[in-house]
């Protein structure tokens, strides 16, 4: 029997699984095809690495471990929905609500003296960031926006582009120099080895940072480093310049994937940006435990430690200190939270897309939209958002009925690049050297660090390089399009990339396909120059513009990313279905506690589940899969046209009405289909039983809206009370239940 893992994870996309997943599992009952349930979730990854102290009941396995292992399997078939990439601060409130319903999980030691604290924040570091996509990841990334999908686009173009003023003062601001593009250096390696990074001290002496791991034959290797001070004074000379410009200040990083590096980057603009009043009451705040790397929120917890008339003194210096600074871009403008507030709060991939789409512009404290400066520090990938900044502002806002397409094929595969780089980053705690040394001594690589310096290493394997090229020419084969590879000859890293790209694309046939190396910023201006054409373009790119990319232009073209189909053809033959972005997830999980409605779409997961089970046809000859996939293409085609989507307001039409239409249409086309008598007949019932309950089933997943919903947890949902709140139709349950 063939099987597809449905991945349980954190959220809104937690939420609608329970929705979902009864609908999956009567579908496919009687077709060889088995529905599995693998726990991801932050909650889940805390319990399975924290078992010691837990009684037989609560423990759960190591899912993670188990669909790694699963990868490397031909017959692997996994849909992937968003998980939480888990800040410090979201880490310690999940650990406090597992606590609360019983678990004995340790505290997390933020400041660890001890070799057992030391060890225990070692064990934690497995769970936090991305701590799931780089072992699932077994392969290199297809995504692109389903035909459906973006014919439904054009069709019905979103609403939410608003048009860029005549004269704008939005721009990008990177670094100049003393950044990780100027510092990086890259060597591929000439035969296999063991290496380890260590620090060298002005005095000679030795640290390891990180024992001895292997390094593969043909794989690529880099080191860069981002000079902290230069760093600094990057920060303070835009905050003047936002203040000259009557402009927000707004950063934009990556912490929750970058979770070494950026958290540090993240800081650094707090301190630069409150520094008259931080510094003022430095020996205070470090006796409380304040890390400015956590954000303003941290601080004024943390000040709740100190006696009454100590906290009001330094909340009056902070607020004193901000009100001389611009005005910072907010991330909430009613509950006062700014872009400093939270690390986890600013990612990039989906705050970039946003200024395009506001036509330049923030929210400012009031709730209005005001132009910006958009603090980018690393020239790595800041000067491609720049280049779209700039052309919005020459040839206006774009338009979603007409615009191209930009499809992507990302280089991933094997923990490619610097979402592999985790264990691999280091804040330099004294001037001196950290280098990569192999078994015999020799250093590969190394760089020269001050204090507060960060360091990072990143690998790729040529394995991966390799399948990247080849994927990257079927898909520009497949949809007739030009294919650019964003790599920067200027660049250490992408020279030996390039490399491998002209040494494999001579193994594939070319003939009659436009295929371009480029750097980001030329990459960026000849793909908008087509998508004003409304010309579809594929772009070719490593892991970080991956995902920079695949939510800049979906959000675009459609309003959001979480309907790309994102498609993972796994190295070892088996596929991995991921179904969209989740960084709205945190909002409707809000909205539907407090007023029962959640918009989450769904698309995404009905989108994956398509190749998923023409996967399994194509493998194993099962016919009943195809009907499967070819009915549900349908069924999201009428979805689409019918405007069943979940609306945004409470009293809509909301993810559980949602799919209760998609299961409906789907119905209805395994009811039309002629290839599968017996399938015809049972779905002709069903379908006949749906449409006859429609109106009840309507009035009863409406009749939940509008007054709080309990589902008994953020990080763990009591699975009573959020299997009520998700199927609260009655007359639904009992026609799937029963089918």
């Amino acid at each position: 029997m063939a099987k597809i893992t449905w991945t349980y994870t954190d959220e809104a996309p937690a939420l609608a699984t329970r929705a979902l997943l009864p609908v999956l599992k009567a579908f496919t009952k009687g077709t060889d095809i088995e529905i599995d349930l693998a726990d991801i979730s932050l909650a889940g990854r805390i319990i399975a690495n924290f078992p010691e102290n837990l009684t037989e009941a609560q423990k759960i396995p190591d899912y993670l471990a188990i669909l790694g292992a699963m990868t490397q399997k031909p017959d692997a078939n996994i849909i992937k929905l968003p998980n939480i990439s888990a800040s410090i601060p979201q880490l310690q409130t999940a650990i406090r609500e597992l606590r609360e319903k019983g678990y004995d999980i340790p505290e997390y030691p933020e400041e660890p003296k001890t070799d057992e604290e030391k060890a225990l924040q070692k064990r934690f570091s497995a769970v936090l960031g991305s701590a799931v996509n780089p072992v699932l990841r077994e392969g290199n990334s297809d995504r692109r926006a389903a035909a459906s999908v973006k014919r439904f686009a054009q069709k019905h173009p979103h609403k939410m582009m608003k048009p860029w003023p005549a004269e704008s003062k939005t721009r990008v601001a990177h670094m100049e120099g003393r950044d990780f593009y100027e510092h990086e250096t890259s060597t591929t390696i000439d035969k296999a080895c063991n290496v380890k990074i260590e620090f060298v001290d002005q005095a000679g002496n030795i640290k390891v940072l990180k024992e001895k791991f292997p390094l593969l034959a043909g794989e690529v290797i880099d080191t860069t480093h981002m000079n902290i001070k230069a760093l600094r004074e990057f920060y303070a000379q835009q905050i003047e310049e936002a203040k000259k410009d009557n402009v927000l200040l707004s950063l934009h990083l990556k912490a929750t994937m970058m979770k070494v590096s950026d958290p540090i980057m993240f800081g650094g603009c707090v301190a630069v940006y409150c520094e008259d009043a931080l510094v003022k009451h430095a020996d205070t705040l470090r006796e409380i435990g304040v890390n400015v790397n956590h954000g303003l929120e941290d601080i004024y917890a943390k000040l709740d430690r100190l006696p009454a008339d100590k906290r009001a003194e330094i909340e009056a210096d902070l607020q004193m200190t901000c009100a001389l600074q611009p005005q910072l871009a907010m991330v909430d403008s009613q509950k006062g939270i700014t872009n400093l507030h939270v690390p986890n709060d600013i990612i990039i991939d989906a705050s970039m897309p946003n200024v395009v789409r506001d036509g330049g512009r923030m929210w400012n404290k009031d709730g209005q939209l005001q132009d910006c400066i958009a603090l980018v520090p690393d020239r790595s990938y800041a000067t491609m958002y720049k280049e779209i900044i700039e052309d919005a502002k020459k040839n206006g806002q774009f338009d979603p009925a007409f615009m191209g397409s930009v499809s992507n094929v990302g280089l991933m595969a094997k923990k490619a690049e610097e979402y592999g780089s985790h264990d691999k980053t280091f804040e330099a705690q004294a001037p001196g050297t950290i280098r990569v040394v192999n078994d015999s001594g020799t250093t590969l690589l190394e760089q020269i660090v001050d204090t507060g310096d960060i360091f990072r290493m990143c690998q790729t394997k040529e394995v991966a390089i390799r399948d990247w090229v080849r994927l990257a020419v079927k898909r520009s084969r497949a949809a007739g399009n030009p294919v650019v590879f964003w790599l920067d000859e200027n660049r250490a890293h992408d020279r030996e990339i390039i490399k491998y790209v002209d040494k494999y694309l001579p193994e594939h046939d070319t003939k009659g396909l436009e295929i371009h190396t480029m750097s980001p910023q030329k990459a960026m201006k000849f793909t908008l120059a087509r998508v004003r054409r409304s010309e579809d373009t594929i772009s070719a790119t490593g892991n970080v513009l991956r995902d920079y990319l695949t939510d800049l232009f979906p959000i675009l073209e459609l309003g959001t990313s979480a309907r790309m189909l994102s498609i993972v053809p796994l190295l070892k033959g088996g596929g991995l279905f991921e179904t969209g972005a989740g960084g709205s997830a945190p909002k409707h999980v809000v909205q539907l506690y407090k007023e029962g409605h959640l918009r989450w779409d769904s698309l995404g997961e009905y989108c994956a589940l398509v190749p998923s089970f023409e996967m399994i046809a194509e493998q194993t000859g099962n016919k009943k899969a195809a009907i499967l996939a070819g009915t549900l293409d349908q069924a999201i085609s009428q979805y689409l046209e019918n405007g069943k989507l979940p609306g945004r307001k409470v009293n809509e039409l909301d993810n559980r009405g949602g799919t209760f239409y998609l299961t409906l249409y789907w119905a209805r086309a395994l009811a039309a289909q002629d290839d599968d008598a017996g399938m015809k007949a049972r779905f002709t019932d069903l379908a006949e039983k749906l449409a006859r309950n429609e109106a009840r089933i309507n009035e009863d997943l409406l009749a939940v809206q509008g007054r709080p919903a309990d589902f008994g947890g953020y990080f763990m949902f009591s699975e009573e009370k959020v299997s009520q709140v998700m199927r609260p139709s009655v007359s639904l349950n009992e026609i799937l239940d029963t089918f």
